[in-house]
């Protein structure tokens, strides 16, 4: 589950590769968002995720924030906190009063740096661009991504593009088994005023807890 939220959280701030002429025009608006991203000193985003299985009758939303500065991040989803500091991801979960601790390996697809943010899906997928809905008064520009992998758990991912702003806006990820994961923005934040000791983590703050280090 928190490998999957956070590989989510990537496609939020994706660069896509391309061949065809309609996936050239996929890859200038997406290139477009990649700009912006990079020019932004750090991102605050606060969404809402969703989770449906109508065949499996499962169904869950809940909202979540996450604050992301060069490859570093803090998470905050169903609970827990994940805070990357660059080298080492912490999870801390409340309910059970247990931190797990443990590295992350660049070659791991679910790590997070400004690289991997940037380049995650640029292999492995096609793409074009989809539809143009009118949500809330903004023009939002819909991409598909379809893995090329005839054995990939997942069906499809489309983006919606503000095509105003050039962030996105709205992520849906359609799963071969029925489930559906939405990621809808609330809110977009660039270069705001950060702790400096937001991403580091304090082990005296959490004097009862297990602390698990994996490695």
């Amino acid at each position: 589950m928190f490998k999957m939220i956070r590989k989510i959280i990537i496609v939020l701030l994706i660069v896509i590769g391309a061949t065809t002429v309609q996936a050239q025009n996929a890859k200038s608006l997406l290139d477009e968002v990649s700009k912006k991203v990079q020019g932004y000193s750090n991102i605050v985003i606060d969404f809402k995720y969703s989770l449906n299985n109508p065949a499996e009758n499962v169904s869950q939303e809940t909202r979540g924030d996450v604050t992301l500065q060069g490859n570093k991040y803090l998470l905050k989803i169903m609970g827990t906190e994940q805070m990357y500091d660059g080298k080492k991801l912490h999870i801390v979960v409340p309910e059970d009063e247990e931190i797990n601790i443990s590295s992350q390996d660049e070659e791991d697809g679910a790590s997070i740096t400004p690289s991997k943010m940037l380049t995650f899906y640029k292999e492995g997928y096609s793409y074009k661009l989809d539809v143009v809905k009118d949500i809330k008064g903004r023009k939002i520009q819909f991409v598909k991504l379809m893995p090329i992998d005839s054995k990939s758990d997942l069906k499809e991912i489309l983006l919606g593009i503000d095509k105003q702003t050039k962030h996105i806006y709205k992520m849906i990820q359609k799963q071969n088994n029925g489930t559906n994961v939405t990621i809808i923005v609330n809110s977009f934040k660039t270069n705001q005023p950060l702790s400096k000791t937001l991403f580091v983590f304090d082990e005296s703050k959490y004097e009862n807890y297990y602390i698990n280090r994996l490695d």
